[in-house]
C-alpha cells in the first residue's frame, strides 16, 4: 500500500499522540492513598498507650481552639512578610510576628505550585499528583478524606468567601459561601472586594466555627505585571488591614474562660520573578505561615522563621479542633502549637499523628517494617506506655518529666522519618500502561526512520506492506503472545491497571495493531538489508547522475538534532534547554554564512550562471535587474547570517529563562519599569510599524487596510491597560481592561482570516490559480501574526518583529538563492521555531506560562477561548515558523511538487525522535523524585508539540493537494 510521505507522516503523528496519551495515563500516578474507602472517625482512633495493664481508654485531649479563621492570600511570597520590605508591605502583620502571640513559619509547597493542588494539600495533608495541573482548570469534587469533611461531620459550621475552587472541591460543605472566579486575572480589585464585603457582618456573628477567606488579587497582579510591580504594595497593605480587622474582632469576641481562637495567615504558593507560578523555584515554593492565638507565648522580638511542609497544616488544624487526621495525610503536627499544653496531651497528640502515618505506611509499602521511622514509632509508643504507667501511679518527680521529654523527642523523630518516606513515595505508577505506550511510540518511530529513504526520494511515497503483514504467520503468533501477556499481567497485578479495565474488544484491537506494526517494521527492515531491492536515496532537486553526499550543513543539522535529543537525558540540560538551542542556532548561522561565502566568492563557474541565480524570482522574467541591484543582493545575502546572529543575541537579552538564572534582571524587566514607559512606547510603536511593512507585502489591499487598523488597535489596547502611552497621555492616568480595544482587533483578525480562507477555497474549487492560493496562505499567516501581536506583552513585540524580519531575509537571500532543499529548509525552520519559543521567555517550567493572555478581550472567564489564547501565545514561536514553512514551500513555483511532502515528513521526524526518546528516559528514571519538577512539565510540552505538529501536517496535506491541482 503506497502512501504519500505527508499522509504517512501525519498518520504516524496521530498514532504517536495516542501512544503518548496511553503513556501519560500510566505516568501520572495515583497519589498515595489508603486502600480503605471510608474516612477516619473518632471511634477508630487508637487507645492511649499504657504498659503492664489492659489498654487505656481512647481519651482525646480537649480541642486547643474554639474558632479558626484561615486567611489565604493567593501567591503570597515568604519575603512579602518576613523579608526586608515586610515592615513596609504588611506593617501590622510584621508587628504581630515580632511582638505578638504568634508562630512564624515558612511553609514549603511541593510542585506543582498551582492553586487546586495546593488547596488539596492544605485540606488533606497529601501531596497531589502532577496531573492536578490539568484538573486545576475544572476541579471536580474532592472525595478523599479531608479536613473540611471531618469538620462538617463533627458539626462544625463553616463559612467560606473567595476562590470558587473551594466550592467545586467541597460542594454542600459550607454553611454559607460566596465564590469568585480565579481565572479572570485582569481583575485584581473586585475579586477581593467581593470577599471583604462580607467580613463586617460575619465577624459580628457567633454562628460559625471556621471561617475561610481566599484572596486572589495579589496572584492576579503577579500574572499581569510581576512581583516588583507598583501595584504589589497597595494590595499587600490592603491585606494587612484586613488581617488587622479580623484580629481585632477576634480579640473583642474572646470570652473569659473559653477556648482561644486561632488566626492563620498563609499562601497557597509563591510567585516567581516573572509573576507566574507552577514550578519549583524558591520564590514559588516558600510561603509564609503565621499562626496567631492567645494560646501561644508572646514574643520579645523578631525570630528566624522555622521551616515546615505545607501539608503539616492539615494535621495541626485537625488536632487543634479535636478532629481525626485525614487518612491520606503525610504531614506531621507543628510542635510549636502544642508547647503550652500539658505533657500528657502533647504525647497523645503526637501518638495520634504517628498512628495515622504508620497506618498509611502499612497500606502503601509492602516492606513497611524495614522503614526506619516505623520502628522508631514502635519504640516511642512503648516508651509512651511506660511513661503513662508511672504518670497514672501519681509519680510527679523530675525523672518522669525528663522521661516524657525524651518520649516526645522520639515521637518527633519518628514522625519526621515516616512523613519524609511517605512524601518521597509520590504515587503508584501504572507500569503496564507506561510500557505499552512506550513500546507503541517506539515502534512508530522505527517505522518512520526506516521509511526515510523512500519518503525523501523523488517519488515522495512510502510502500507499507500492510496486507502481507496481516496475512503472515508471525502476526497471529504475536497476537496470541501479547494476549497471553495481557491476561498474565491483569491476573497477577497487585494494583489496578488502566488496560485491565478495558473491554476485550478494545484490548484485542490494541494487540492486533501492535502486532501489525511489528510485522510492518520487520518487513521494511528486511527491505533495507543489502539483499533486498535498493532504494536510491537522492535529493529531489539534484540531477539523476549526482551521487548523494552530505554537506557541512547536512552534518550540522543531523548532528545537532541528534545531540539535542541525547542532551535531554540530563535534568540540567532540560532545565536550561534554551542554551542548547541558542548554541545550535548560532552554529547554524555561521555554517550558512560559510555557504554564502562559498557561493559568491569560491564557486564562480560562470558570470552568466551567477547573474541568473541572483535575479529575483518574482516578476523578473521580463526585465533583468541592473548590475548594481545584482551586487546589492549579493551583499544583502552576505549580511543576512551575521544580522541574524546579532538579532538573536539581542532577543536573548529580553527575557531570562530556564531555572538557574531566571531570577536575574533582563531587558524586559527594565522596559516594564514605570521609569522607562516612554521608551517601551516608542519601541512598541516602531515594532508594530515594522511588522506591518514586513507582513503586508503579499496581502490584498483590503487585508492591508485591516492589518493597519488591527495593529493600531493593538497599540490602543496596550495603552488602555497601561503598558504604553500615547503622546497626549500622562503616565498617572487610570487604566482599564482594554476589552473594547481587544475586541476591535479580533474583528480585523477574523476579517483577514476569512479573506485568506476565501482565496484558498477559490483557488482549490473554482480556479486552479497558484497566485491566488499563495495570497490566501500569506493572508492567513498575516492574520495569525496580528493575533499574536495582540497577545504578546509589549516588551515581547521585538521578538515577533525579529521573527518576521529573519523569515523575510532568510527566504529572500538564503533558502531561495542557495537552493536548499525541502528537508534542509524544514530542519532550519524547526530550529528557529524552538529558539523563538525560548526568546519569548518560555521554559520547561509551568511557571513561565502567561495565563493572563487567556483573558484578553473577555469580560469574564470562558474556558474554551481562554485555553486557546493561552496555548497560542505560549507556542507562538514554533507555530509561526511552522506556518511560514507551509507558506514558503507552497509559494515556491520552481520547486518540485514533492517538496511539501518532504517538509511534512521531516517535521514529523524532528518531533517524533525527542518525544520517543523522552518517554523511554522517563520510564527508566520513574523512581527519581526530581522528575516531577523537571521532567513532567517537559513531557507535557512534548505532547503539546506533537499535537501542534500533527495539525501543521494536516495543513501540509491540504496544501500539497492544492499544489497538485493547481499544476497545469
Amino acid at each position: 500500500m503506497k502512501l504519500r510521505s505527508s499522509v504517512f507522516a501525519c498518520f504516524i503523528l496521530i498514532l504517536e499522540v495516542i501512544g503518548i496519551a496511553v503513556f501519560l495515563r500510566g505516568f501520572f500516578p495515583v497519589p498515595v492513598k489508603s486502600s480503605f474507602s471510608s474516612k477516619n472517625k473518632l471511634s477508630d482512633l487508637p487507645l492511649e498507650p499504657l504498659a503492664g495493664h489492659p489498654p487505656n481508654s481512647s481519651r482525646l485531649p480537649q480541642p486547643l481552639f474554639k474558632r479558626v479563621v484561615i486567611m489565604l492570600v493567593d501567591a503570597l511570597r515568604e519575603d512579602f512578610v518576613f523579608g526586608s520590605s515586610g515592615s513596609v508591605f504588611m506593617p501590622y502583620t510584621r508587628h504581630v510576628v515580632e511582638r505578638g502571640s504568634s508562630h512564624s513559619l515558612v511553609a514549603k509547597a511541593r510542585p506543582p505550585t498551582v492553586t487546586m493542588p495546593r488547596i488539596k494539600a492544605l485540606t488533606t495533608g497529601s501531596i497531589p499528583g502532577f496531573i492536578d495541573v490539568v484538573m486545576n482548570l475544572n476541579s471536580p469534587a474532592l472525595l478523599e478524606d479531608n479536613l473540611i469533611w471531618q469538620a462538617k461531620t463533627a458539626g462544625k459550621r463553616i463559612v467560606f468567601y473567595g476562590d470558587d475552587t473551594w466550592v467545586r472541591l467541597f460542594p454542600k460543605h459550607f454553611m454559607e459561601y460566596d465564590g469568585t472566579t480565579s481565572f479572570f486575572v485582569s481583575d485584581y480589585t473586585e475579586v477581593d472586594n467581593n470577599v471583604t464585603r462580607h467580613l463586617d457582618s460575619t465577624l459580628k456573628r457567633d454562628d460559625w466555627d471556621i471561617l475561610i477567606l481566599h484572596y486572589l488579587g495579589l496572584d492576579h497582579i503577579g500574572h499581569i505585571s510581576g512581583p516588583h510591580s507598583s501595584l504589589i504594595q497597595p494590595k499587600l497593605l490592603e491585606m494587612d488591614d484586613i488581617l488587622k480587622k479580623i484580629h481585632s474582632a477576634l480579640i473583642t469576641k474572646e470570652a473569659e474562660g473559653s477556648l482561644p481562637y486561632l488566626l492563620v495567615l498563609c499562601g497557597d504558593h509563591g510567585m516567581s520573578e516573572t509573576g507566574s507560578h507552577g514550578g519549583s523555584s524558591e520564590p514559588e515554593v516558600n510561603t509564609p505561615l503565621v499562626l496567631i492565638s492567645p494560646a501561644f507565648k508572646r514574643k520579645a522580638g523578631m525570630e528566624k522563621p522555622g521551616v515546615v511542609e505545607q501539608v503539616d497544616l492539615a494535621p495541626t488544624l485537625a488536632l487543634g479542633l479535636g478532629l481525626p487526621i485525614s487518612q491520606n495525610s503525610v504531614g506531621r503536627v507543628i510542635p510549636g502549637v502544642l508547647e503550652e499544653t500539658p505533657l500528657r496531651d502533647q504525647l497523645r497528640f503526637l501518638h495520634l499523628n504517628g498512628y495515622q502515618l504508620s497506618c498509611l505506611l502499612k497500606d502503601s509499602m509492602p516492606d513497611y517494617e524495614k522503614v526506619e521511622g516505623f520502628e522508631q514509632f514502635r519504640v516511642a509508643e512503648k516508651a509512651h506506655g511506660n511513661w503513662m504507667k508511672r504518670y497514672l501511679e501519681g509519680n510527679t518527680s523530675e525523672v518522669l518529666t525528663n522521661m516524657g521529654k525524651k518520649v516526645l523527642k522520639q515521637y518527633l523523630e519518628a514522625l519526621a522519618a515516616m512523613s519524609s518516606t511517605l512524601s518521597k513515595q509520590l504515587g503508584r505508577y501504572d507500569m503496564y500502561s507506561m510500557i505499552a505506550g512506550m513500546v507503541f511510540v517506539f515502534q512508530l518511530l522505527l517505522v518512520l526512520l526506516l521509511a526515510m529513504p523512500e519518503a525523501l526520494s523523488a517519488a515522495a511515497a512510502v510502500d507499507l506492506p500492510i496486507l502481507s503483514s496481516l496475512l503472515s504467520l508471525p502476526f497471529y503468533l504475536l497476537c496470541l503472545l501479547l494476549a497471553s501477556v495481557h491476561v498474565l499481567v491483569c491476573t497477577s497485578a497487585e494494583s489496578s491497571c488502566y488496560f485491565c479495565s478495558l473491554s476485550w474488544g478494545l484490548v484485542f484491537a490494541a494487540v492486533a495493531f501492535s502486532s501489525a506494526m511489528f510485522c510492518i517494521l520487520i518487513s521494511i527492515a528486511t527491505r533495507r538489508l543489502p539483499l533486498g531491492p535498493k532504494i536510491h536515496w537522492k535529493s529531489p532537486l539534484r540531477s539523476p547522475g549526482d551521487e548523494w553526499s552530505l554537506s557541512e550543513l547536512d552534518v550540522l543539522l543531523l548532528a545537532g538534532t541528534a545531540g539535542h535529543t541525547l542532551s535531554l537525558a540530563a535534568s540540567s540540560f532540560v532545565e536550561e534547554e534554551h542554551q542548547t538551542w541558542y548554541f545550535l542556532l548560532n552554529t547554524l548561522c555561521l555554517t550558512v554564512f560559510q555557504d554564502v561565502c562559498r557561493k559568491y566568492f569560491r564557486e564562480r563557474n560562470g558570470s552568466g550562471d551567477e547573474e541568473e541565480h541572483l535575479l529575483p524570482s518574482k516578476d523578473s522574467h521580463a526585465f533583468p535587474n541592473p548590475k548594481s541591484d545584482i551586487y546589492s543582493e549579493k551583499w544583502l545575502a552576505l549580511a543576512t547570517p551575521p544580522f541574524t546572529l546579532v538579532c538573536c543575541r539581542l532577543l536573548r537579552s529580553l527575557n531570562q529563562t530556564g531555572v538557574q538564572w531566571a531570577h536575574l534582571p533582563d531587558v524586559g524587566h527594565w522596559l516594564n519599569s514605570s521609569e522607562h514607559k516612554m521608551i517601551l512606547s516608542l519601541l512598541s510603536a516602531f515594532c508594530l510599524v515594522l511588522i506591518y511593512l514586513l507582513v503586508q507585502r503579499r496581502c490584498s489591499w483590503v487585508s492591508k487596510v485591516a492589518l493597519a487598523l488591527g495593529l493600531l488597535g493593538v497599540y490602543s489596547y496596550r495603552a488602555a491597560v497601561g503598558n504604553v502611552l500615547f503622546p497626549w497621555q500622562h503616565s498617572g492616568r487610570t487604566t482599564s481592561r482594554g476589552t473594547v480595544e481587544a475586541r476591535f482587533v479580533y474583528v480585523f483578525v477574523l476579517g483577514i482570516l476569512f479573506s485568506g480562507t476565501k482565496d484558498l477555497l477559490r483557488s482549490q474549487i473554482i480556479t486552479a490559480d497558484a497566485k491566488l492560493k499563495s495570497r490566501g496562505l500569506w493572508e492567513i499567516y498575516s492574520g495569525l501574526v496580528l493575533l499574536v501581536s495582540l497577545l504578546f506583552r509589549a516588551h515581547n513585540l521585538p521578538v515577533l518583529c525579529g521573527c518576521l524580519l529573519i523569515q523575510t531575509l532568510m527566504a529572500q537571500f538564503i533558502w531561495k538563492k542557495l537552493h536548499y532543499d525541502a528537508a534542509q529548509t524544514t530542519i532550519m525552520h524547526y530550529w528557529f521555531g524552538q529558539a523563538f519559543f525560548y526568546f519569548q521567555g518560555n521554559s520547561n517550567n509551568i511557571a513561565t506560562i502567561d495565563i493572563s493572555v487567556g483573558f484578553v478581550g473577555l469580560e469574564s472567564y470562558v474556558e474554551a477561548p481562554a485555553i486557546f489564547l493561552t496555548a497560542l501565545s505560549t507556542y507562538a514561536g514554533p507555530l509561526l515558523w511552522a506556518c511560514h514553512l507551509v507558506c514558503y514551500l507552497s509559494s515556491e513555483r520552481d520547486r518540485s511538487p514533492v517538496s511539501l511532502s518532504h517538509g511534512c515528513y521531516c517535521l514529523a521526524l524532528l518531533r517524533s525522535v525527542p518525544a520517543a526518546a523522552y518517554i523511554v528516559l522517563v520510564t527508566v528514571l520513574r523512581y527519581h523524585l526530581f522528575i516531577w519538577s523537571v521532567f513532567s512539565p517537559k513531557l507535557l510540552y512534548e505532547s503539546m508539540h506533537l499535537l501542534l505538529t500533527a495539525g501543521v501536517c494536516l495543513f501540509f496535506i491540504t496544501m500539497e493537494q492544492n499544489h497538485s491541482s493547481s499544476k497545469p
